[in-house]
């Protein structure tokens, strides 16, 4: 598994966790109610108090104003990236922690900032040697990728994932069969990467500290094409192979056209006037692993 670097200071250490609140979405890849539950037993062991849950999506998120009410320092993200990724971006300016626990298939966060341990784990951890990181991101105007962000005619496979998340095989093949058509199509052209020429099928931007890694795939890999929809259905999006490898800080999408982009997975019709570039973020996030 790829791993990033994060800005980890060794001597800054967490407001103190003592007043959580709870964000859970039991549809992610592993959540389900009963270890939510069991979460909500393992805060209690260790003295944590609850000051209230939201069981997104049903529920909204939780405002800043509403958390500072309640006197939250900590919010616990117990979700897959999606999630952890709205939550994160509706509470960037929220002065609080927050802390991430694998609930989805993937759980690349979680495991670059504590490592491949269970929930239970994680949270005693973050009690007792917790410590404030930033994380890079892609950032397209109001939209963040702390994972990844995917452009390109390959990106429509995400709705074949989520039926495939969801257990509905009704439309399945005909969502599989449209998204293997137009990732064969004319592909994405973008402006301002020095190396990519041409169009590609898929793009796959990941952020550094003080970049962005950019790569693409083109339809000529045809073998590359159908991992990346196989990766996609299966979850692990990120093992797709590359073909070109680029460094950049910023780029656009060429043509007046709005793309599909998936920040994290999840699906954005996104302009091509906004400029995609790298940025660093304020230390929210809890790390438990020394040097994550």
């Amino acid at each position: 598994m790829w791993r990033r670097p994060v800005t980890f200071s060794r001597f800054a250490r967490c407001r103190a966790m003592q007043i959580l609140w709870f964000i859970t979405n039991i549809a992610s890849g592993t959540a389900t109610a009963a270890k939510a539950s069991a979460i909500e037993a393992v805060f209690k062991e260790h003295g944590l108090r609850l000051a209230g849950r939201t069981a997104f999506p049903d529920d909204a998120l939780p405002e800043a104003s509403a958390l500072d009410a309640a006197g939250v320092d900590t919010v616990v993200l117990f979700a897959g990236d999606g999630t952890i990724n709205a939550a994160a971006c509706a509470l960037a300016a929220w002065r609080g922690a927050i802390l991430i626990l694998p609930g989805g298939t993937m759980n690349l966060l979680a495991k670059l900032l504590h490592g491949d341990v269970d929930p239970a784990a994680i949270v005693h951890a973050a009690k007792e040697r917790g410590r404030p990181v930033a994380l890079p991101s892609v950032e397209a105007g109001p939209h963040r990728a702390f994972v990844g962000l995917i452009l390109g005619p390959a990106a429509s496979w995400v709705h074949a994932r989520e039926k495939v998340r969801a257990g509905r095989l009704k439309g399945l093949r005909g969502a599989i069969v449209t998204a293997w058509r137009r990732t064969f199509s004319r592909g994405i052209r973008l402006e301002g990467l020095a190396g990519l020429r041409g169009r590609a099928q898929a793009v796959f931007v990941r952020p550094e500290e003080d970049h962005l890694d950019v790569r693409a795939v083109d339809a000529r890999d045809w073998r590359s094409i159908a991992a990346l929809g196989w990766e996609w259905l299966t979850g692990d999006w990120v093992a797709a192979a590359p073909v070109t490898q680029v460094r950049a800080t910023r780029f656009r999408i060429a043509g007046s056209k709005r793309a599909l982009a998936l920040f994290d997975g999840e699906p954005v019709l996104l302009d091509s006037t906004v400029t995609i570039r790298g940025a660093m973020g304020r230390k929210m996030f809890i790390a438990t692993q020394e040097g994550a």
